[in-house]
């Protein structure tokens, strides 16, 4: 069920703190759960868990020297401490995690954790293995690339080395172990930059030990390159939703997604921004902005994520027209106000409310657009699975006040034998009724109060 629908929520446990000097626990995450689970998320997302390297260290803003404080990035896994297996000592025990993992559950919360194949320098198995890994002339080892982005932190293991069904199911035993400890959900870094048939293979064997699963491809490519990781095994995919803001890019879109057969394998995961990626349409703060992408996003996809400081409407980018938060939180501990003003977590909490009452809601491929009289109000009409639930949304995507005719046409809901044109609209927020009149409604949108208005149909 988790694949097909959820509402996601990314944070850094080490950020869970209040000084930037303190790294943040298993605990403080334990103690943040209640206001996640306020707002209404059902997976709580981390970043890398594990020892982080040393060697190549990156500083804060992805400098190429630390400072002797500075906590690296955790997509450098791997120090004496341990590798993939192991749990960055700071953070707490492996006891502190299984607790962690049982207590998001008491709160309606799976553990979500990111599967990255690469190594720090210093993670054990180079020198345990250095046959898994390429190594030049002069005896150094390459960095990984990822163009234009270079990670001088990390090396990626060689896939097709001479020991490769070792380095395999090693990695395959990674996934196995956290599985053990409770995790049923992996979101996986960059698997379009690895070999396709070690994912068809290691997600057949991992589902067949642990059927319930899922896996979630984080493959910023080409579109044949997702479809493809999807055929092959992944649950779920993210998608270019973060880069799509225009009415005819987000029609052409949700086209796409919603015919055959894409929907019939492919299931996208609509994240409005990641801590590598701070959309430009973010950057001037607005918050009628934030609110409408993350609208959008939960009532066009199924599943939809958010990363954290979202909702504080974090979006300072580290240089104009760069696609990257200022003060990255990928390399340096960021304490922050959760209950700073103006923040969005009553208005996200509504949103996942209507999403969790609304089957019609949990769901992509039973979709429709709908005739709305501007170009800058989005329109459609999500219909449950079981045809009992029918939700029609208008979305402004532009600033102003919106006066628009939202035209149902001729659109038919209900069970199959019995479907009937829309009949009357209830306002999911305000609870108010309509009746449809001459095919439609009229509506009035204020971006700056709620972009989104979202009606409850029926026949």
């Amino acid at each position: 069920a988790r694949a097909r629908a959820g509402a996601w929520y990314e944070l850094f446990p080490r950020s869970l703190t209040d000084d930037p000097a303190r790294h943040g626990t298993f605990d403080d995450v334990v103690a943040r759960l209640p206001d996640v689970a306020r707002m209404g998320f059902d997976v709580l997302y981390f970043p890398p868990i594990h020892p982080i390297g040393t060697t190549n260290r990156k500083g804060k803003n992805n400098a190429l020297e630390a400072a002797p404080d500075d906590p690296g990035s955790p997509y450098a896994i791997g120090a004496a401490e341990g590798g993939h297996d192991a749990i960055h000592p700071q953070l707490g025990t492996l006891a502190d995690f299984r607790r962690l993992v049982a207590a998001s559950r008491g709160h309606g919360l799976e553990i979500a954790l990111d599967f990255a194949t690469q190594c720090s320098p210093d993670h054990p198995w180079i020198k345990q293995h250095p046959e898994w890994f390429r190594w030049r002339p002069d005896g150094s080892m390459k960095y990984a690339e990822n163009p234009p982005k270079k990670y001088e932190d990390i090396t990626n293991p060689d896939f097709y080395c001479a020991d490769r069904v070792a380095l395999w199911e090693a990695l395959r035993d990674v996934v196995l172990f956290w599985a053990e400890q409770g995790v049923r959900i992996f979101r996986v870094d960059n698997p379009h930059t690895k070999p396709f048939p070690f994912w068809e293979w290691m997600i057949r064997d991992v589902q067949a030990r642990f059927p319930d699963a899922i896996f979630l491809a984080e493959a910023f490519t080409r579109p044949k390159v997702m479809k493809a990781l999807a055929k092959l095994g992944f649950s779920q995919s993210y998608t270019y939703f973060t880069w799509r803001t225009g009415k005819d890019e987000l029609s052409a879109y949700m086209a796409e997604l919603t015919r055959h057969p894409e929907r019939e394998y492919f299931r996208p995961n609509f994240f409005v921004n990641t801590p590598d990626i701070l959309p430009v349409h973010l950057q001037s703060g607005e918050p009628w902005m934030f609110k409408s992408r993350v609208a959008l996003a939960a009532t066009l996809a199924g599943s939809y994520g958010v990363y954290s400081g979202f909702e504080l409407l974090e979006h300072e980018p580290v240089a104009p027209g760069k696609e990257e938060y200022l003060d990255s939180e990928k390399y340096e501990i960021k304490p922050r106000d959760w209950s700073a003003p103006g923040n969005l977590s009553d208005y996200i909490g509504r949103l996942n409310a209507i999403r969790r009452a609304n089957p019609a809601l949990q769901q992509t491929a039973n979709f429709a657009f709908v005739l709305v009289d501007s170009p800058s109000v989005l329109g459609f009409v999500k219909e449950s699975v079981a045809h009992d639930n029918v939700v029609a949304a208008a979305i402004a995507i532009a600033p102003g006040p919106h006066d628009v005719w939202f035209h149902f046409g001729d659109l038919r809901i209900g069970p199959e034998g019995a479907r009937r044109p829309v009949r009357a609209v209830e306002n999911l927020v305000t609870g108010e009724w309509r009746l449809v009149e001459w095919g439609g409604v009229r509506l009035a949108i204020d971006p700056d109060r709620d972009p989104a208005v979202l009606l409850r149909c029926v026949a």
